[in-house]
């Protein structure tokens, strides 16, 4: 049995992927945005279940998501699933960044450097990352004009480049960035075309099996095949220069800073 936490496990996809694990007989650590949500999921608390809870916009709050989670114990895995898709602007967080970029980048960038190293990282991404110019100029939008559409795809670049930066710095952590695609939740929509099975079967699987395909590194998945991602994710430079930036924004180095 293994130990997951999953971020933004309150609905979507992370709440399917907690229900699956669970019923598979592991020990899942669901995340809340807050006390009210955690209630929402009140039917899967028991032995095998806990819950951490914090706004993962906030510095503060996501430090505290780190500290309840490594007072559990020990994660086998970690799925990085909670993202936003912010649509009416830009939003500010108490820090003054960007929400999209604190909770779909941010985060999990902090949330990887603080809770105690796992033998599993799953972050999940999207195929819109491949709509990303990679530009790491004003990623913050503090000075262009704001495009929820070019936000979202950038944030899922980062993500994506932060699992295969991960897989290159820790060789002893299964790391991959999961494409779930575009699947019926309610950020995507009662439309989506997917399968929401499908969506998150891989992330479940990748952190949780011992099938030999599973246990694997530096992946860019999409239901349960290796895809090939923006060129920007497994470019060593750009990964190096979106690190640093993403130290300099937190104030937290993940891995030793190049170039100084």
């Amino acid at each position: 049995m293994s130990r997951i936490f999953i971020t933004g496990s309150t609905d979507g996809l992370g709440l399917a992927a907690a229900r699956v694990l669970i019923e598979n007989g592991h020990e899942v650590v669901l995340h809340a945005r807050s006390e009210e949500r955690a209630r929402t999921v009140g039917d899967l608390m028991g032995r095998s279940v806990s819950v951490a809870i914090g706004d993962l916009a906030s510095y503060a709050e996501t430090r505290s998501i780190a500290d309840q989670v490594n007072r559990i114990g020990p994660m086998d895995a970690v799925i990085h699933n909670a993202g936003i898709y912010a649509e009416r602007g830009r939003g500010n967080t108490p820090e003054g960044h960007a929400r999209i970029l604190a909770v779909n980048t941010l985060a999990p960038y902090l949330l990887t450097a603080l809770i105690d190293r796992p033998a599993r990282l799953v972050y999940l991404t999207s195929g819109m990352h491949q709509n990303s110019d990679g530009s790491l100029e004003d990623i913050d939008w503090t000075a262009r004009t704001w495009n929820a559409s070019r936000a979202y795809s950038d944030s899922k670049l980062h993500v994506a480049a932060l699992a295969a930066a991960v897989a290159r710095h820790w060789p002893d952590v299964l790391s991959n960035a999961v494409d779930p695609g575009w699947v019926p939740t309610k950020m995507g929509g009662a439309g989506a075309p997917d399968s929401l099975e499908m969506g998150h079967e891989t992330q479940t699987w990748l952190a949780t099996s011992q099938d030999k395909d599973a246990q694997v590194t530096g992946g860019y998945w999409h239901h349960r095949q290796r895809r090939q991602p923006a060129r920007q994710v497994t470019d060593l430079a750009y990964q190096d220069m979106l690190m640093n930036k993403l130290a300099e924004l937190t104030g937290v180095s993940l891995f030793p800073i190049s170039g100084r």
